[in-house]
């Protein structure tokens, strides 16, 4: 899978397009969540995307610390869903966690984690902190990772 990181400005339409279709797809049609997914939040976000073929086969959106929540953060993780067998989930989130560690002066990473996929982020250094609750209409937790950043 080859990974670009892009800034919202340096987003090509094209690209633009292709994240929100991918987002569209898989958070309001697969999911059957009717949520408000442009949240103007894009703007100020890094975008994590990768391509097979031309095709956006994985998505994150990442923020530095106090962005969106005091810590820095990774969202909006997304893999379509014909390729989801291939562990492009665990690229996408390494691609992501290194980037954040480039960027940023920090020391942890903080995900509102859909509940099912608690031990996929297990897998990638983040626990579980509090009760689950209730994001759109899905089970969530707030996860922390702790980074080698100060």
């Amino acid at each position: 899978m080859q990974v670009r990181i892009k800034n919202f400005e340096d987003l090509t339409l094209n690209e633009l397009y292709d994240l929100m279709a991918l987002r569209s797809a898989v958070f309001v049609v697969e999911q059957d969540c009717v949520y408000q997914d442009l949240d103007y939040k894009d703007q100020k976000a890094i975008h994590v995307l990768g391509y097979e073929n031309k095709l956006l086969v994985a998505y994150t959106r990442l923020f530095g610390p106090g962005d969106y929540f005091k810590n820095a953060s990774i969202g909006r993780v997304i893999v379509t869903p014909a390729f989801r067998s291939k562990q492009l989930g665990h690229t996408i989130m390494k691609a992501s966690i290194l980037a954040l560690q480039e960027r940023y002066d920090m020391h942890q990473i903080e995900i509102s984690a859909q509940s099912y996929l608690e031990r996929f982020y297990e897998t990638h250094g983040f626990k579980a902190e509090g009760a689950e609750y209730l994001e759109d209409g899905i089970p969530h937790k707030k996860m922390i990772k702790t980074t080698n950043n100060p």
